[in-house]
């Protein structure tokens, strides 16, 4: 288990060391080839230290890695901002003085990767949320704001919403608890609209909503929710994300990653299909 920050250098280090090694080179060998001494390039492949962007051009070079994907995310991972196709900035940073560390990295992550898995118990996701959805929401779970920091927060979450309408897309799974559509947020005409957006945001083609009913009973994600980003590049770079109320864990392990897309595909089956989640999202909204 690793916070924010550490998560990217551990894999950008397993993935640099993969490549060496693939590429029959000793770390040693590696220092050589680019002109550094043997630890440096121990301290970038175990995650310890940061890595600029230039150093992880010299190490692809010596490797022989001319995957355009690849070395585009590799880099994404030093935080050079760009990846997955997309055209990155690190907009967010005008909002350090708001946003702690895990959340920044979380959008960091969310901003370069293709895919995104999301299990909500809860709330709507952040992604789909209206704006008066999600200053409600965030007004409620953070005691104390003052107006013009829950103005930053909101205008934050709707800034991340733009991956959906970027070139291409994220491709959004999520599977909602029926709590979800059930409990009101804002009052009733913001829950509406909020509705409303689910319908709108389920037709879009990069974008699958699957409800889960209260009649499924039980299930596997009744621990809480989750998010797993997944990179078109590499699976290695994958990740799951567990939020808390102060911060976001982040699960690297293979194991975790397997299990956890596991327990997702599990969701899957259970909730209703997309299509019938939707007639059900757009019933809940009429108030039937």
């Amino acid at each position: 288990m690793q916070h924010g920050p550490a998560v990217r250098r551990r894999k950008l280090g397993a993935e640099l060391r993969a490549l060496r090694a693939s590429a029959g080179l000793t770390s040693g060998e590696a220092a050589r080839l680019v002109g550094w001494h043997q630890s440096k390039v121990s301290r970038i492949e175990t995650g310890t230290s940061g890595v600029k962007p230039a150093d992880v051009r010299l190490l692809l070079d010596a490797y022989g890695v001319t995957d355009p994907q690849l070395r585009d995310l590799l880099l994404v991972l030093t935080g050079s901002g760009r990846g997955s196709g997309r055209q990155h900035h690190h907009w967010w940073h005008a909002y350090r003085g708001v946003l702690p560390p895990t959340y920044r990295d979380f959008i960091s992550l969310e901003s370069q990767a293709s895919a995104m898995r999301t299990l909500e118990t809860t709330v709507v996701p952040g992604l789909l949320q209206t704006p008066e959805y999600a200053r409600a929401v965030t007004r409620a779970a953070v005691d104390g704001l003052s107006e013009e920091r829950l103005d930053a927060l909101v205008e934050v979450r709707l800034a991340r919403q733009d991956v959906l309408r970027a070139d291409p897309p994220l491709e959004l799974r999520a599977v909602l608890d029926e709590a979800v559509l059930r409990r009101e947020v804002g009052g009733p005409d913001v829950m509406a609209r909020q509705l409303e957006r689910l319908v709108e945001a389920a037709r879009l083609p990069h974008v699958r909503l699957q409800v889960l009913p209260f009649g499924a009973g039980a299930h596997i994600g009744v621990t809480g929710s989750f998010v797993i980003f997944s990179f078109s590049s590499t699976s290695d770079l994958d990740v799951v994300v567990l939020d808390h109320l102060t911060s976001s864990v982040y699960l690297e392990r293979k194991e975790d990653l397997e299990a956890y897309s596991e327990a997702f595909n599990a969701l899957g089956i259970h909730a209703l299909s997309p299509e019938d989640s939707l007639d059900f999202i757009a019933a809940t909204a009429a108030g039937a």
